[in-house]
């Protein structure tokens, strides 16, 4: 079984990405983690995190536990370049290549664990909007027959002098 992970558009060069991916090669899940997280590169946190991305893919899709999990195959592809331009003595500019990379992680199982088939994700009945709207009329008709019965109490009670009357206030003008 294969498990694949990538990793598009990662702002390092390819050239320096190669130099950690060379260093977790064939190496078996544990031992690439504890490799990747003592190496003094800045490429090694990026790596860390895909590694752990397929294994989550794995652990969810096929329930496959990281300890059977080995890196079989890692590339390192050249992203897009952005150019920025320095300016220089006597009005000339130079390029400035900012490299980008793409990095493809391919994990396999170091004993045959028999998982071909992915989980299959139980998938609500959608949800009908109409429904939604038709009881949110119903309990707002309900509300509002509740609050007219309340009203009719109350004024009953202050017709027969048990509630409280309104006070009315006249300003003087002028």
């Amino acid at each position: 079984m294969e498990i694949k992970a990538s990793l598009n558009q990662l702002r390092m060069s390819p050239r320096k990405m190669r130099l950690v991916t060379d260093l977790v090669r064939k190496m078996p899940i544990d031992k690439a983690i504890n490799q990747l997280r003592f190496a003094n590169k800045l490429a090694a946190g990026p790596l860390q995190k895909l590694i752990e991305s397929a294994i989550a893919n794995a652990n969810n899709l096929y329930s496959i536990g990281s300890d059977n999990l080995m890196i079989k195959e890692v590339k390192v592809d050249e992203g897009q370049t952005l150019k920025r331009w320095m300016p220089r003595a006597h009005g000339r500019a130079t390029t400035i290549r900012k490299r980008s990379c793409h990095v493809h992680l391919t994990l396999s199982e170091i004993r045959e664990s028999g998982a071909t088939k992915k989980k299959e994700a139980k998938v609500d009945a959608p949800i009908k909007l109409e429904a939604i709207a038709d009881e949110a009329k119903k309990s707002i008709k309900k509300s509002d027959s509740e609050k007219s019965e309340k009203d009719t109490s109350k004024k009953g009670e202050s017709k027969s002098g048990g509630g409280f009357a309104k006070k009315v206030f006249n300003r003087k003008v002028g």
